[in-house]
C-alpha cells in the first residue's frame, strides 16, 4: 500500500531547521519565544532543543536580562543559541586570479587560510593539488580530525569552470562531478558546490559581526574583468538561485556609444573595458603620467598604475574612469529598481573611503539619495575569499539539514 505524508525523520529535520533559522535571524532566544514563533507547544520545543543541546548543536547561554522592565515573577527565560564551534567548515574559492582555502566556525570566524595567486591558465591538476595540500596542512596545524568537519563548500567563479573540470549540461547547469569525485576520494566528508558569486553574497549576510536586519536582503554586485550580480536573502538555500550571474555584462548603460560594444557594461564599466579604453588613448602626449609610470611599455598598464595615474592627475585617465563610474551609477540604479533590495553590496572594487564616497555621490546624482544611502562595501576581505565556500556549505549542510549529522550522506547528495 502506498503511503503519503511526512516521515518522523523529515519532521525532526524540519523542526530543528526552523529552530536554527530562528536563532540565525534573531540571535539568542528563549524556548518560550521559539514556541510562539513556530506555533508549537513549549513541551515540544523543549524536547527538540534538549536533543540538540545534548548533541552540542545549540547551547544555553544564560537568563534573559530585561534592562527596561522588571523581570516578571515565575520561571526565568533561559536563552539558547547556536554553538558556533559545534563543527568547523572548510571553504574553497576558485577565482580567475586566486585560489583561497580556509576553515571557519559556523559564524564565519576565520581560523586559518591558504591563498595562492594564480593565472587564469592554471590547469586542473594544479588546482586540485593546491586544494588538497592546503586542507591537509590546515587540519594538521589546527589539530583537527575530519570528524570535526561539517563539510567542504566550494565557490567556483564561472570563468574558471573549465579549469576546475566543471562541465555545462544542455540546460546551462554546471556539473561539478569531476572535481567532487577527486576531492571526496581524498577526504570523505560532505561536499557542496556552487557559483562563487552566490557564496560571497551569502557570506555578506551570514557572517556579519553584529546582525544588521537591513542586510537581510541584498543586491550583490561583483566587480572585475566581468561583472556578476545576484540577489540573496537571509533564508534562501543554495538551490534557490539561478546559475547565471554574468547577465549584467550585456546590459546597455550607454546607448550613444559607438562601435560593436553598443555601450554594454562589459565595454564601459568593467575593469577590462576601462583598461581597453585607456590603452587606446595611451601615448606620451595623451596619458603622460601613465606613460611615465609604465616606462612607455603599454604591456605594463594595469589596475595599480592606472589608479596611481588618476590620483596624480592624468587627465585622460581620469576622464575615462569618471565616465565608467557615472555609467556604473546608471547600472546600480537599474539593478536597484529591478530588485528593490535593502542594501546594494559592492564587492572586489578595491576602493578606499574617498573613492567609495565618490561612487555614492555619482549614484545620488542619477538615482537620488535613497539609493545612494543603501550602497555598502563587501565585508569579506580578499584574503578571506574562501568564506564564499564556507557560506555555501553552512547554509546547505547545517541550516537546511537542521544540524542533522547524516552518516549516510554520500557524494551524490552533496551537489
Amino acid at each position: 500500500m502506498q503511503q503519503y505524508g511526512i516521515g518522523k525523520s523529515d519532521l525532526k529535520r524540519q523542526n530543528r531547521m526552523q529552530v536554527l533559522k530562528i536563532l540565525k535571524s534573531q540571535g539568542p532566544t528563549s524556548r518560550i519565544d521559539i514556541a510562539n514563533m513556530l506555533d508549537l507547544t513549549r513541551a515540544a520545543v523543549t524536547m527538540i532543543t534538549n536533543d540538540m543541546i545534548s548533541q552540542g548543536i545549540i547551547q544555553e547561554i544564560g537568563e534573559y536580562q530585561n534592562v527596561v522592565n522588571k523581570t516578571p515573577r515565575g520561571r526565568k527565560k533561559i536563552l539558547i543559541d547556536i554553538n558556533q564551534n559545534y563543527k568547523f567548515v572548510l571553504g574553497v574559492l576558485i577565482d580567475n586570479d586566486m585560489i583561497s582555502v580556509g576553515i571557519s566556525t559556523l559564524s564565519g570566524a576565520v581560523l586559518d587560510k591558504r591563498n595562492l595567486d594564480i593565472k587564469a591558465e592554471m590547469i586542473y591538476n594544479e588546482i586540485v593539488d593546491f586544494i588538497t595540500e592546503s586542507i591537509d596542512s590546515i587540519l594538521l596545524d589546527n589539530c583537527l580530525g575530519l570528524e570535526k568537519i561539517l563539510g567542504i563548500g566550494f565557490g567556483v567563479f564561472p570563468e574558471m569552470y573549465e579549469n576546475a573540470g566543471v562541465e555545462i549540461d544542455d540546460n546551462g547547469k554546471p556539473d561539478f562531478t569531476k572535481l567532487a569525485v577527486d576531492i571526496y576520494e581524498r577526504f570523505r566528508v560532505p561536499l557542496i558546490f556552487d557559483n562563487a558569486v552566490k557564496g560571497m553574497a551569502m557570506a555578506n549576510i551570514d557572517f556579519q559581526q553584529e546582525r544588521d536586519i537591513s542586510r537581510n536582503n541584498i543586491a550583490f554586485l561583483r566587480y572585475g574583468e566581468s561583472i556578476h550580480f545576484v540577489v540573496a536573502n537571509l533564508d534562501n538555500s543554495t538551490g534557490s538561485f539561478d546559475n547565471r550571474t554574468d547577465f549584467v555584462d550585456k546590459i546597455i548603460v550607454d546607448p550613444t556609444a559607438a562601435g560593436s560594444s553598443g555601450g554594454s557594461v562589459k565595454a564601459e564599466v568593467s575593469s577590462i573595458g576601462i583598461k581597453k579604453k585607456i590603452c587606446n588613448a595611451y601615448s606620451r602626449e595623451n596619458t603622460a603620467i601613465l606613460y611615465e609610470l609604465t616606462d612607455g611599455d603599454i604591456s605594463r598598464v594595469g589596475y595599480d598604475n592606472i589608479r596611481e595615474a588618476a590620483i596624480k592627475g592624468d587627465k585622460a585617465v581620469r576622464e575615462i574612469i569618471d565616465n565608467a563610474i557615472r555609467l556604473g551609477a546608471v547600472l546600480i540604479n537599474n539593478l536597484y529598481c529591478y530588485t528593490n533590495p535593502q542594501r546594494i553590496v559592492l564587492h572586489n572594487l578595491r576602493a578606499n573611503e574617498s573613492e567609495f564616497d565618490y561612487i555614492k555621490k555619482e549614484v545620488a546624482k542619477i538615482a537620488g539619495g535613497n539609493v545612494a544611502s543603501r550602497i555598502d562595501m563587501s565585508i569579506i576581505e580578499r584574503k578571506h575569499s574562501f568564506l564564499s565556500g564556507c557560506a555555501i556549505a553552512i547554509r546547505y549542510l547545517f541550516f537546511e539539514r537542521g544540524g542533522v549529522d547524516n552518516a549516510e550522506m554520500n557524494i551524490k547528495k552533496s551537489f
